[in-house]
């Protein structure tokens, strides 16, 4: 298999986060990928022009993180990351959307604050999404308790949104207004498969 991947997409960090947890990094081959690149040839891939796209042994594409993630988690035989049925199915799909919506308003922030032209920002436009995100945060501080050792999609999609709210933002104080996401977090940054997928610039 092949992955299309760049070092800092979040979203692709949790393709390989999911990797790591299957055993199935050695299967993995990484084609690092620029999205922004004008001459890139990723819409080939997948024609929204985004990372991670994974190319299957038989040559199909797919996309887009939670359909790789719960295809790659359809390839081994351990414990599975995405419950197939019922309750627990649900609740960690909700929490992958919770967290990938936090990744989404990060990443809207950014492109407005790092990409366009200072004099064509929208104060609003910043200012929503990051209301966004801190609402999501707010509802992970409020589950946080109850996850315990669970570790499966839906954790795996908060690490990613939480390492790349540090990787892309610093300067936040989130870890003083979330501290029981914050511990938890710090808990699960010398799980193997986190410390393996940090970001890197």
């Amino acid at each position: 298999m092949k992955l299309r991947t760049s070092a800092t997409s979040p979203y692709a960090r949790k393709v390989w986060i999911v990797a790591h947890e299957a055993g199935l990094v050695d299967r993995i081959e990484a084609v690092p990928t620029n999205v922004w690149d004008p001459a890139t040839d990723v819409v080939r891939d997948n024609p929204l022009g985004k990372v991670p796209a994974l190319i299957a042994d038989g040559g199909e594409a797919i996309y887009d993180s939670p359909v790789i993630c719960e295809y790659l988690d359809s390839l081994h035989d351990g414990q599975k990351l995405v419950p197939a049925t019922g309750g627990a199915r649900w609740t960690q799909k909700r929490l992958e959307a919770l967290a990938d919506g936090i990744l989404d308003a990060l990443l809207a922030k950014r492109v407005e604050t790092t990409m366009r032209p200072e004099e064509k920002r929208w104060p609003d436009w910043i200012a929503r999404q990051e209301a966004a995100a801190d609402r999501g945060l707010a509802q992970l501080e409020d589950e946080v308790s109850a996850w315990g050792d669970t570790f499966q999609i839906g954790q795996i999609a908060v690490v990613a949104a939480l390492g790349y709210l540090d990787f892309r933002f610093p300067e936040t104080s989130w870890r003083s207004r979330y501290p029981a996401l914050a511990a938890w977090y710090v808990a699960l940054s010398r799980r193997p498969s986190v410390a393996a997928t940090e970001p890197v610039a």
